[in-house]
């Protein structure tokens, strides 16, 4: 039987699209007119400067809808929801002066763990994890705080580790939010708000990818990357991780792709004596392309890799024939929007202002 999800997350969703779709070219034109784009250099695949404030339509018509919700009277009161906005929003905002200032790395990251702890505060929190070795959970006590840092300034950093060609990461948002939505009502007790904002989150992406896709016409940004990056963690903690014992293991593989790249690319650069939080050509995407996949196979085949992921963490809920039904439907929907991206091929913008 399929999950039952409420006419509030379909409508979330089916809103978020609208108003995301209806946002994105107005934020185009913005961009133009006031030279906010990223310049091509020798570690960026694009030929040409692209908006680089996607995050601005992404952030926007998420929000919104939450409004709309509220004047249709489906908000979903919950005590953790107001830190995950709260938070996405501040993340955002730390995002966005960065598109537009480059701030410096460790200031970022010194931002982003104040973000963090707020929320933390405000009751998101890793306080158990599954014991391997007895079965049931452990309580993390004084643990609780530093973890939870850690998984939520290293999965929204990932995300924007992960933001290096046409279509990648929304891709692997939307598959992941998806993800997580199922999951979320299958858990026991069922943990609506996430699926909802989750549902929400994948219908703003989709819109985000109607022009994101290859070859891309705006770019989501630090922005987009780490308001989605905190989305998907907040939410793996708020809804997966609040459910059953093995579910606290879940996330990992909803995640898996992101995770792989950070850990992958930490490694790397330390290993050669580097600060990990320097960037450089040599993420996984890179690697494919380098290996001689095209940006669109690179980005089908990681988003391929984050949908087996996905079928895992669903198999272990009793989900995964409902998870490859919006699947199967979601692939046909990125389908027509890639089809559609082609269509319109992004123009040269005469810029007012030089990356810093």
């Amino acid at each position: 039987m399929l999950i039952k999800l409420t006419q509030a997350h379909i409508i979330g969703a089916f809103i978020s699209y609208l108003l995301g779709v209806f946002i994105v070219p107005f934020v185009i034109e913005f961009s133009q007119k006031e030279g906010l784009v990223d310049l091509p250099n020798e570690r960026k695949i694009h030929k040409l400067p692209i908006s680089r404030l996607g995050g601005v339509a992404i952030w926007s018509s998420a929000m919104l809808t939450f409004l709309v919700l509220v004047l249709l009277s489906y908000y979903p009161y919950g005590s953790l929801l107001s830190g995950i906005i709260l938070g996405g929003s501040l993340m955002f905002l730390l995002g966005l002066v960065d598109d537009i200032y480059n701030l410096n790395a460790k200031f970022k990251l010194l931002i982003q763990i104040s973000i963090a702890t707020i929320v933390f505060l405000l009751g998101v929190q890793i306080d158990t994890i599954f014991n391997p070795f007895g079965g049931g959970v452990l309580h993390l006590g004084i643990f609780s705080y530093p973890i939870t840092i850690l998984w939520i300034v290293g999965i929204s950093n990932a995300v924007n580790f992960i933001d290096g060609v046409d279509g990648l990461a929304g891709s692997v948002i939307t598959v992941s939010s998806i993800t997580l939505a199922l999951i979320a009502v299958a858990v026991t007790p069922a943990q609506p708000i996430t699926a909802l904002i989750a549902f929400i989150l994948a219908g703003s992406m989709l819109a985000f990818l109607t022009f994101n896709f290859n070859p891309a016409k705006i770019f989501m940004g630090d922005s987009g990357a780490l308001f989605s990056g905190f989305l998907l963690a907040t939410l793996s903690i708020a809804g997966v991780m609040k459910g059953a014992a093995l579910a606290v293991l879940l996330p990992f593989l909803v995640l898996a792709v992101p995770i792989i790249d950070i850990t992958y690319s930490s490694i790397r650069r330390i290993m050669k004596g580097k600060s990990p939080f320097i960037a450089d050509a040599e993420h996984i995407h890179h690697k494919l392309l380098k290996a001689g996949f095209s940006q669109k196979k690179t980005v089908a085949i990681l988003t391929f890799l984050a949908i087996a992921a996905g079928g895992v963490a669903t198999y272990f809920t009793g989900t995964l024939k409902n998870y490859f039904i919006y699947i199967a439907v979601l692939i046909i929907i990125m389908f027509v929007l890639s089809f559609i991206s082609v269509k319109t091929k992004p123009q040269p913008i005469e810029t007012k202002n030089e990356e810093n």
